[in-house]
């Protein structure tokens, strides 16, 4: 694979692609779009609500669930239910009554780490990542492990660490894993095995030039095109299968955070945004940082596994 880390940005084009405001949410760090094609409906997180949500296009209507720690990431579940990532622990969340009931501790200090993106490959294991994102002061920055997890296994360590694990996404035979260090500016591919859930070789995929960003939440087209938002760089962007930029959508908002594929048609791209941070002056500038958006790409998305298993 080719990297990308010395490609100007110049080099890309850009546009954007009709974007559409969905909803003026204001969340603090909105993240984790997921399209339900049952029920036809986009589930979205705000990770410092802590709340998770349920939004149908056709009829405009959204419904939340409060929890009780930061909300890294999650996943349904069979039952009308969800697997919550929560600073302290995997929970099933029950959406008909709003209970927890905590599945695994924590495999880290909360007091540092939270944590951070997850999403599902196709056998139904929940992969999550970590954020070192201290409760109180500013210790040394540390990093932890990625996980995987299963309702009869548990939580399983893999040797990939990091201080920010982002851009969580599936080739669409299953057979490569994309994984950004966010913080190193990193995008990486692995050999994966679908079957036995093993993480092979590592390649590096693209980087973000330095100063304009760091890659966060990802998603994979029919083309085989990886989507990435960069976040402080205020857009997406898509990149080749060898990991050359291909091109860049401009956001009326610094801090995208994801993007997903929806529709009956998969030709719909969300993308989800964050106001966390930002200094009042900047939110004077960026009146929908934390908002949903929506555009039409076209190009299709693959199917994203969505239930944990």
């Amino acid at each position: 694979m080719v990297p990308n880390g010395d490609r100007k940005e110049k080099d890309a084009p850009r546009n954007t692609l009709n974007l559409e405001l969905v909803l003026d949410a204001h969340a603090r760090i909105g993240e984790s779009p997921t399209w339900s094609p049952t029920e036809r409906a986009l589930y979205w997180i705000d990770v410092k609500g802590p709340e998770l949500f349920r939004y149908h296009p056709a009829t405009g209507e959204s419904r939340s669930w409060k929890v009780t720690s930061d909300l890294g990431a999650f996943a349904l579940m069979e039952g009308n239910a969800a697997l919550v990532a929560l600073r302290h622990g995997i929970h099933r969340l029950d959406l008909k009554s709003g209970a927890l009931d905590l599945l695994a501790p924590p495999p880290f200090d909360p007091r540092l780490f939270r944590f951070n993106e997850g999403v599902c490959d196709t056998s139904g294991r929940f992969w999550v990542g970590v954020m070192f994102d201290p409760a109180q002061g500013s210790p040394p920055e540390q990093r932890a492990a990625l996980h995987s997890f299963t309702s009869a296994g548990g939580l399983e360590r893999h040797a990939d660490v990091a201080a920010l694990h982002n851009g969580m996404a599936w080739s669409a035979d299953g057979m490569r894993l994309y994984l950004a260090h966010s913080y190193e500016r990193a995008i990486y591919a692995y050999a994966f095995d679908p079957k036995s859930g093993a993480l092979g070789g590592r390649e590096l995929f693209a980087r973000t030039p330095a100063g304009i960003g760091i890659p966060d939440g990802a998603a994979v087209d029919a083309e085989e095109y990886y989507w990435c938002a960069v976040h402080d760089g205020g857009r997406l962007n898509r990149y080749a299968p060898d990991g050359t930029l291909d091109s860049e959508i401009c956001l009326p908002v610094s801090k995208p955070t994801m993007c997903a594929f929806a529709g009956d048609d998969l030709d719909i791209l969300y993308v989800t945004s964050a106001s966390d941070g930002l200094s009042e002056q900047q939110r004077r500038v960026e009146s929908y940082a934390g908002a949903l958006f929506r555009l039409f790409p076209g190009v299709r998305g693959i199917p994203r596994p969505y239930i944990a298993r």
